[in-house]
C-alpha cells in the first residue's frame, strides 16, 4: 500500500506575547502536575520494542468498537472484504491520531509562549515534549502499517480553529479539553480491543501523558475563567459551544469525509453504495449501540471538563438546547483518566 501525504500549510494566528519575571510556583497542585510530568518522561526510541511484529492482517481494532460496521451494506460484505475494510480502517483512525499529535504539539508550543505565568510555561513546556514523542512514536508505528491517510476535514478545522484562537484560554479549551478528550477517550478504547502487543505498549505510554494533559486544562483554566469579566466569559463560552458544535455537524454531514472516501475505495466499496445504505439506516431508526465499557469522548470526557472549568455559561447552555446537543455533567470516568486509572463505565 502507498503512503499519502498532505502538503504542509500555514496559517496567521494572533499570538499574545507573555513574559513572567516571578520564578516561583503558588500552585501546589500544578507542581505536583509538573513533578510527575518530569517524572513520567519516557523514551520512544529506548522504551518500547520496536522489533515486536505488525500484522495488519490481525485486527488492530475489534469490528465491535467501528461504528462503520453496523451499516447495512458492510454487513452483507464477505469476510474477506470486512478484514480489508477493517485494517483500513485501523490505519485512517491511527493516521488522524498522528496528525492530531502534530496539532498538539503546536499548540503546547503556543500554550508556552502565551500563558501568563511562570509555573504554567513549565507545565506547558513538559506538554510540547510530550506531544513530540507521541508524533514520534505513532509516525513509526504506522510506518510499519506501510498506509498512511491524509487529515480529516473535521480534525483540521478543529485544531486550527484552536490554533487560530485569540487567547491562552481557547486554545486551552480546544486542545486540552476538546481534542485531548477525543484523544484520550479513543486511546483508552483501542487498548481495550487491540490485539496488537506493539500497540498497547504504545498506547499505555500516551495514556499515562495525556491523562496529565486534560487534567492541566482542569487545574489551569477553571481558575482563569472564573477571574474574566462576565463579557469575556461569554466569549470563552462561545468558542467552547463552536469546537463542540464543529464536531456534531461533522457527524451529520451530508457527504463523507475525503480521507474515509478514501477509505472506502481502497476497501473496494462504492462510495454513494455505502452513503446510500448510511441513510437507509437512519431512516429506519436504526442506532448504533456499541459496547457499554466503550469509553465516549464527547459523555465521559469533553463536556463534564468544560462545564467544570465554567466554559459552559448559562446563555450557551440555551445555546446547546437549541442544537440538540446535551450539556453532559457527571464527570466520575473524567476524574477517574486524569489520575490515569482505567475508566470505571456503567
Amino acid at each position: 500500500m502507498g503512503t499519502e501525504s498532505e502538503d504542509a500549510s500555514n496559517s496567521n494566528a494572533p499570538m499574545e506575547i507573555s513574559w513572567q519575571f516571578d520564578y516561583l510556583f503558588d500552585s501546589d497542585k500544578l507542581k505536583s502536575l509538573y513533578s510527575k510530568a518530569k517524572r513520567d518522561q519516557w523514551d520512544a526510541e529506548q522504551d518500547i520494542d520496536w522489533d515486536l511484529q505488525v500484522d495488519p492482517s490481525r485486527p488492530l481494532f475489534g469490528r465491535d468498537v467501528m461504528a462503520v460496521f453496523h451499516v447495512p451494506l458492510v454487513q452483507r460484505l464477505s469476510a474477506s472484504q470486512q478484514a480489508t475494510l477493517r485494517a483500513h480502517l485501523a490505519a485512517h483512525q491511527l493516521s488522524q491520531i498522528l496528525h492530531g499529535e502534530q496539532g498538539a504539539l503546536m499548540t503546547a508550543g503556543a500554550l508556552t509562549h502565551a500563558v501568563p505565568d511562570h509555573q504554567g510555561k513549565l507545565y506547558a513546556a513538559t506538554q510540547a515534549m510530550d506531544e513530540a514523542r507521541h508524533v514520534e512514536v505513532f509516525a513509526a508505528y504506522i510506518h510499519k502499517l506501510a498506509v498512511t491517510y491524509p487529515m480529516s476535514l473535521t480534525l483540521k478545522r478543529l485544531i486550527d480553529l484552536t490554533l487560530g484562537a485569540d487567547s491562552w484560554v481557547k486554545i486551552a479549551i480546544g486542545m486540552n479539553m476538546v481534542v485531548e478528550g477525543l484523544a484520550l477517550g479513543t486511546f483508552h478504547n483501542v487498548l481495550a480491543v487491540t490485539e496488537c502487543e506493539l500497540l498497547r505498549r504504545i498506547m499505555r505510554g500516551v495514556i499515562r501523558d495525556e491523562s496529565r494533559h486534560v487534567g492541566f486544562g482542569n487545574l489551569y483554566v477553571a481558575d482563569a475563567i472564573k477571574a474574566m469579566h462576565a463579557d469575556e466569559r461569554e466569549e470563552v463560552a462561545d468558542f467552547a459551544f463552536m469546537a463542540i458544535k464543529l464536531m456534531r455537524d461533522a457527524r451529520h454531514r451530508r457527504e463523507p469525509d475525503p480521507a474515509f472516501a478514501l477509505v472506502l475505495d481502497r476497501s473496494g466499496i462504492d462510495r454513494n453504495d455505502f452513503y446510500k445504505s448510511v441513510l437507509e439506516m437512519r431512516a429506519s431508526g436504526q442506532k448504533v449501540e456499541l459496547p457499554k465499557d466503550q469509553v465516549h469522548p464527547f459523555k465521559h470526557l469533553m463536556m463534564p471538563a468544560l462545564v467544570r472549568v465554567g466554559a459552559v455559561t448559562d446563555r450557551s447552555r440555551k445555546r446547546y438546547e437549541a442544537e440538540g446537543i446535551p450539556v453532559i455533567e457527571e464527570r466520575s470516568t473524567l476524574e477517574r483518566m486524569e489520575t490515569g486509572a482505567p475508566p470505571a463505565m456503567n
